[in-house]
């Protein structure tokens, strides 16, 4: 069950007007770009239908990138316990669930079971929504290690992690691009308002096809 995702004709507009084409980023450099993929773990995937029919789209980005050079960073959820903070806004037992929402053993282990992880792919942990806010996640750092200067974000829930990354990695000077058949939400209502938002002032939203392009028709030029 895919998402009927959509970017409103007047955004697109907006954004032609001012800048003169519709997407922000018309290339990439595969060694300079990294996929990041959140929270595909069995918590998310299991209790929703657009989580699981993000997979296929994920995984083809993340062949056709690393195949290309670049770098596919597998984010997850860290067990952490309960704060009082969280018992007080969800609810003691909604806090437990969300604290162990991670899984349990190795972070390969933890991720989806149709992923294909490879021995060159970042695996972290994060404990907050956001994978790039300041000292709650290793990824930043991990990145730069590796100069990376364009995000490819993916994952669930696209309204909610997903959406706080691509805002903090827009702020941290990223060139954001959200896949927009790559994240998956509760509800189409709940994804478009992400993909609005990110498209009119913090990324780029493109569909896992013209994602695939930009890979394709980079690496060939640097062949």
């Amino acid at each position: 069950m895919m998402h009927d995702w959509q970017i409103e004709p007047r955004e697109y507009r907006r954004h032609e007007q001012r800048r003169g084409r519709r997407h922000a980023f018309e290339r990439l450099t595969p060694t300079t770009t990294a996929l990041v993929v959140i929270d595909m773990v069995p918590f998310y995937l299991e209790r929703n239908d657009y989580a699981k029919a993000i997979v296929p789209n994920v995984q083809a980005i993340a062949t056709a990138l690393r195949s290309a050079g670049g770098t596919v960073a597998w984010v997850l959820p860290a067990i952490v316990e309960p704060s009082g903070l969280t018992e007080e806004f969800f609810g003691p037992r909604i806090a437990a669930l969300y604290a162990r929402s991670g899984g349990d053993g190795p972070l390969p282990a933890r991720v989806w079971h149709e992923f294909e992880i490879s021995p060159e792919d970042l695996l972290v942990e994060k404990t907050a929504s956001s994978c790039f806010f300041p000292e709650r996640c290793p990824l930043p750092t991990r990145l730069r290690e590796r100069e990376i200067d364009t995000v490819l974000v993916t994952g669930t829930v696209a309204n909610v992690c997903c959406e706080s990354s691509a805002r903090d990695a827009s702020t941290l000077g990223y060139r954001v691009i959200m896949v927009a058949d790559a994240n998956a939400a509760v509800r189409d209502s709940d994804l478009n308002a992400t993909l609005h938002t990110i498209y009119r002032s913090f990324g780029d939203v493109r569909p896992t096809a013209d994602v695939l392009l930009l890979i394709n028709n980079s690496a060939t030029k640097q062949t």
